[in-house]
Formats: structure tokens, sequence, C-alpha cells
């Protein structure tokens, strides 16, 4: 999985050992991708689960369980996983006692362990726990979200997207339908209830074959209870991240409370005495963040040869330059950790998607999977008469966008160098331009942890990048180096450019508009030239997409006439339950077992020779003499997930948690685009684990008593 979507999305967006890490995934898929040479693609059949397994409590699978597990849970046990599982921004926590006690990954708790450090306080770092109630913080930054209603909204929002005369005006419409109805839904609750907060959301399912408007009940009152310190919660740091054993104490305790008080629940998942055997059925209740499964093959090579491609380069070369200065300066590391983790999870998880679309294998399960459907609509008199065959047109249109991404990537000045990045934004504040809301554009400001080592080897590499693209054949950038190497020319502008420094900056800034027009300053009038082409640019990759949208909705419908509910709608950071087993698998010539234990973790600490990142905080280091090393730590299980699933609990039949979701191992990456059961698996922190550390590590008796109980227990 990929920790704290974005999560999620997310995105949201380490270290060069990542980047080894990322290039020995490359490396082994291309060897596997070498022996795969012999077995001819046509020979290669798409999966019964290629799509996943993330089922929706819309069409919630009673008969599947049954038939694949022997079990039917009633709608009572779907209403209990739907209401005791929440989402909080970026990731996913649930109930485990009946006082509102919440329980999600460390990492997700990173904004909140900020928010709520006080002077001096490195809580991201050195962990946090609330002896007493009184003690617990509110979070300023965080809320959970309780889906509580659920409504097919498919036939308006189909209606008002086929009624638009134009590609542009189904698509208004559709939007225009979508806030009408989250509008009248809003509106009627506050009538009746107007103490509660709610949330109401139109989500698309299957490409705009489905639609329904789910309800949330927001809590605002969360207060952090129990963080871990980084060490644990991350260990083993890059090089054991998406790998498999692992040997994280990744969790964290928030408490949800209302009119001061914690608050009461029925809906919680109390936590099993045992955790779960090796081939038991588990559940997954989380919000995977976004799959891109039941995207076109056609699509999915856009993603492959030209958006991932880029990501990767851009996210690349911000971590490495993060890195670079903190390893200089490790005095200066908090300040950065997040940036640096989040940056780091982004990557890895674009470097697997693209990974998996570099598989041949994979891609030829993707090739059958749309012949089978093509054929479906195809070969059918009435499909064909109500779809059509839009497949070629949807890939001529994908053809011309991925005709235009080069020169947009390469002109993409927002999202790497500040130098770059704040320049565009100056010049859509002179040019007044609007945002993605509709608002007038602000004068960007000169950002807090703006460091002028990072800033020049971001601006060498995205100039290099440029480089890359134009040669010598733009004349702005070529005006923009002056003859000068990309190196020659980002030292040049740092220091003659007005964006080389917060003062020069904000003078020049608090010009009028004109005035920046105007300006002879070389990176604004590289940046003149350069927003002005990216405009003309997505004008036309936003006309053929919106070309696009019409033939994608066919296909929606299509696929959902086909398929039905036996295949989940693609992840859109909606509630879902993913089945699967507690299950290991075969790994680096040997085997992975279900789960590690700390004794595995201590042999990481020695074998190591205690250094950084497999050394212990003090108190792991010397754990206490009643401390059962044998205990599970974490396991494995071949539930679906991916990014925003991060804090998942994963429970029983009974609705008892047997461990909570942090990762996947490497195998799992593809699973953006493809759900492949034989090597992809879920990594839990173990119930049991947990427990033992908080009791016998952590000395939190009070928590580790209403984990067990279910309750406060004074």
């Amino acid at each position: 999985m990929f920790k704290a979507f974005v999560k999620s999305s997310f995105v949201f967006m380490m270290a060069a050992a990542f980047l080894l890490s990322g290039c020995s995934y490359a490396l082994r898929t291309m060897v596997e991708s070498q022996s795969h040479k012999s077995t001819p693609t046509v020979e290669v059949k798409a999966g019964k689960f290629d799509t996943g397994r993330m089922w929706t409590f819309d069409y919630p699978p009673t008969e599947y369980f049954k038939a694949t597990y022997g079990f039917t849970p009633d709608k009572a046990w779907f209403e209990k996983a739907r209401l005791g599982a929440l989402r909080l921004p970026g990731c996913t926590s649930s109930f485990v006692s009946e006082d509102g006690l919440v329980m999600t990954n460390h990492h997700c708790a990173r904004g909140a362990l900020a928010a709520v450090a006080k002077e001096g306080e490195k809580l991201v770092t050195e962990g946090f726990y609330a002896k007493t109630l009184e003690e617990e913080r509110k979070s300023p930054v965080t809320y959970v979200d309780q889906l509580v209603l659920i409504q097919d909204v498919t036939s308006d929002m189909q209606a008002a997207f086929d009624s638009g005369t134009s590609d542009s005006a189904k698509a208004s419409n559709r939007m225009a339908k979508q806030t009408e109805i989250m509008r009248k839904f809003s509106s009627k609750f506050k009538q009746s209830n107007p103490a509660d907060s709610m949330i109401f959301t139109v989500y698309s399912f299957y490409n705009g074959g489905r639609y329904s408007l789910y309800g949330f009940k927001r809590y605002t009152d969360v207060r952090l209870v129990f963080a871990p310190e980084e060490e644990i919660a991350f260990y083993g740091g890059d090089p054991d991240n998406f790998t498999y054993p692992r040997y994280d104490f990744d969790v964290s305790f928030f408490r949800v409370y209302e009119n001061g008080k914690p608050y009461k629940t029925h809906n919680f998942f109390p936590f099993s005495k045992n955790g779960a055997a090796e081939g038991e059925a588990v559940f997954v209740l989380g919000n995977p963040g976004s799959t891109n499964r039941l995207n076109t093959v056609a699509q999915l090579e856009t993603l492959r040869d030209y958006s991932f491609p880029f990501n990767i380069e851009m996210l690349g070369s911000r971590l490495k330059a993060l890195n670079t200065y903190v390893e200089k300066h490790p005095e200066n590391r908090y300040d950065y950790i997040n940036t640096i983790f989040g940056i780091a999870n982004s990557l890895k998880a674009i470097t697997g998607y693209l990974g998996g679309l570099k598989d041949p294998i994979l891609m030829a399960k993707k090739v059958d999977f749309e012949k089978t459907f093509r054929t479906a609509v195809t070969g059918n008199p009435q499909l064909s008469a109500k779809y059509g065959d839009p497949w070629d047109e949807i890939a001529a249109y994908e053809r011309g966008v991925q005709s235009l991404r080069p020169e947009t990537s390469a002109l993409n000045l927002r999202n790497w160098s500040t130098t770059f990045s704040l320049a565009s934004g100056l010049i859509d504040f002179a040019t007044g331009q609007t945002d993605f809301r509709g608002r007038p554009a602000m004068k960007p400001p000169f950002p807090k942890n703006y460091v002028v080592e990072v800033e020049k080897m971001l601006l060498v590499d995205q100039l290099t990048y440029m480089k890359s693209y134009f040669a010598e054949s733009n004349e702005a950038f070529n005006a923009l180096l002056s003859g000068r190497t990309p190196e020659q020319a980002a030292a040049a502008l740092m220091s003659s450019s007005v964006f080389g420094s917060k003062e020069k900056y904000e003078a020049f800034a608090a010009g009028k508009q004109e005035d920046i027009m105007k300006s002879t300053d070389p990176v604004v009038a590289f940046a003149k030239y350069a927003v002005s082409r990216s405009s003309e640019l997505q004008t036309e990759v936003r006309a053929l997409v919106a070309k696009q949208q019409p033939l994608l909705a066919l296909l929606g419908k299509a696929m959902y006439d086909v398929y039905g509910t036996s295949i989940p709608p693609d992840a859109t950071f909606s509630l879902r339950i993913a089945d699967g087993v507690v299950k290991g698998y075969d790994y680096n010539g040997t085997i992975a077992p279900v789960n590690t234990t700390f004794y595995g973790m201590y042999d990481r600490y020695y074998s190591f020779g205690k250094k950084d990142p497999w050394n212990l905080p003090a108190r792991w280091a010397n754990p206490p003499a009643d401390f059962k090393m044998s205990t599970p730590l974490d396991f494995v299980s071949t539930n679906d997930i991916i990014g925003g699933n991060s804090g998942s609990p994963v429970v029983n039949k009974n609705l008892e948690v047997v461990g909570l979701i942090f990762d996947g191992n490497i195998e799992s990456l593809p699973g953006n685009v493809i759900f492949d059961e034989t090597k992809n698996r879920s990594v839990s922190v173990h119930s049991s684990g947990i427990i033992e550390g908080m009791d016998k590590i952590y000395k939190a008796e009070r928590i580790a008593k209403e984990l067990r109980a279910a309750k406060i227990v004074n």
C-alpha cells in the first residue's frame, strides 16, 4: 500500500536507498519479463479478480462471501461494519471501543502530532501518550467521517449528462446535477438535524455506470491519545519499506468526543483475543484512494509512457534534493520529515504502478480483459445497438493527448522548483487568471522552508529536463539558458533573478500587475511564454478529454450491463470491504511466513549493529523481563488494498479486530492497474502485538485495558 495517501490522495506526491530499491524492483520486473517471453502473450488470459476485490457497501457481495468462505453476513453485519469504519484526512480509522477510541496508523497521525505539539516538543519522532482522559489533546487538523447514508442517484446523474448537446455541456450538466443533489440533501438534513455536521458527496462508479450519494456524519472534536516514536512506527526505514517480513509498530489512537465527553457508540470493533490464524478469512474495511483497473488499454499506455515517467522524474528530483540537504544538516531533519515522507511514498507508489504497466504479462491480461469485454458488447445485437464500438475512437483521442504530453511536461512550472513555481503563480496573478474554483489568482507567498541549497539542485534538474526535450529548438528556453549549461544557468539565475531570495521576491511581488508583466527578469520572461503556451496545450488536452467523456460514460454503462456488480468499481476514496485470507507467499527464493514476531525485530536491531534505520527507541532497546518476544508483530493477508487504506481495521467474521493495515509488500504496487493475488499482500500490525506493545513497552495500561474490554476501565 502507500503510506499516508493521500492516503493519501492522494495527493497527493526517500532517499538513495529507495531509488536503489525502486531500481531493484524495476530490475526484478525486467528479469521476470524476460522469463515471460517464453510464454506467447496470446496465451495470457485475464484472471477472475484482476479488477480486484474492493466491494462497495451499495452492493455487498453476500453470495460471493457465502460461496467462498461459507459465511453469510446479514444486513446488520454490514451495517455495523460500515458504521464502525471511519475516514480521516487521507486515511482510514475505526472505532475500537464503546467510548469513542479510534485506531489508525502513526503515519496517519503525523499532522495531528505536529499540530498539538507544545513548544519544544517533537511528537512526530518522540511519540505521545495521554496518561489520563484530561491529557488527551484536541487536534485542530483532525476530523473523522462516518458513512451513515447511501442512496443511488444514477438515473438523475446520467439523465443530466445525456441532456447536454455538446461534450462540454454534458460535463457541465453532470457537475451541476452533482452539486444540486449534494446541496439538496445538505439543506434537508440541516432542517431536521441542525446540531449535527453532515458532509455529502456523489461518487461515480464504473466510469459513470452507477452513481451514489454518500452522507457522512463528521466528528470534529477528535483528541490525540497515543502515538509511538517514528523509529518504531517506520522500523527499518526505507530499506525495509515495501518489503516483507516487516517489523513496524505503526499504530496510533485518537478519541472522538461529543459535548465534551467521550463519544458513546455501539458500532465499534472489539479486539480479538488471539488475532487471526493462517488460512482464516479476514476483511479490510477502508477507503482505498484511487485505481485505474477499469481504464482502457489506450489510457493505461498514456500513464505508462507519459504521466508516470514525468512524475517519477519530478518527485525523484525533489526527494534527492531534500535528502542531500538533510544528510548535510541533520539538525534540520525534523523540519522536513513530513515532506520527505510524503514524497518518498508517492514516488514509491508511482514507481510500482509503472512497473506493473511495463510488465508484459500484466499488460497482456489487461488486453485480454478489454478484448473479452469488447466482444461481449459488439457480439450482442442489443448491446451493440445501444453502445456501439467506442474503443477505437477513445484510443484515437488518447493518442492526441499523448502527442501533447512531452511538451506539456517540459513546460510544467508549478510542481518542481520554487523559482518557476513562484514565477508561474505571479503570471497568473498579473494576467487575472482564476483557480479551479473560479477565484482570482493570488500572489503566491514565498515558502517558509526555502533553502538555497535545495533550490539550486531542483532548478538544475528542472532545467536539465527541459533541455532534454527542447534541445536548441525553443527560442524562449534558449534565451533563458543563454548558452550556459543547466548548472551554470541555475547558479546565475539564483544570484540575479528576483526569485533568488525572499527579500527580492517580496519587493518585486509588491509591484503592480503591469509592472510584473513588463519585467525583463529572465525567469519572468520565460514564465510568461511557458504559462501562455501551457495554457494553449491544456486547452487542447481538455478538448480531447471532453470528447472522450461521452464514450467513457458509454463504456461505464456497458460494463455495468455486462458484469453488474460481479466486479467492483475502481477505488474512489469511498468506503469498501475487501475480503482475503491470512497467507504467506514465495519470497526471494524462500517462503515469507504469515507473521513476524518481536524476536525478528530485535534480530535486525542486533544484526545491523543498532544502526539507523534499525536502531530502536530507548524504551524498546531495554524491554521489561515480562515482554513476550514471541508475540506476533506484523502479518500478511491477501486482501486488496491501496493508498487510502492506511489505518484500515482488519476484522474477522465476528467483526473483531485482528490487525491494522499499514502497508503492502512491493509486489502489491502494480495493484493500481491490476490485482494479482499470487504475491500481492497486505501488511498489518497484529492485534496481539499492539496490545503487548501498549501494555509492556509503553506502560499504557489504561489503553491496553480499554482495548481488551472494548470500553474505558476505571
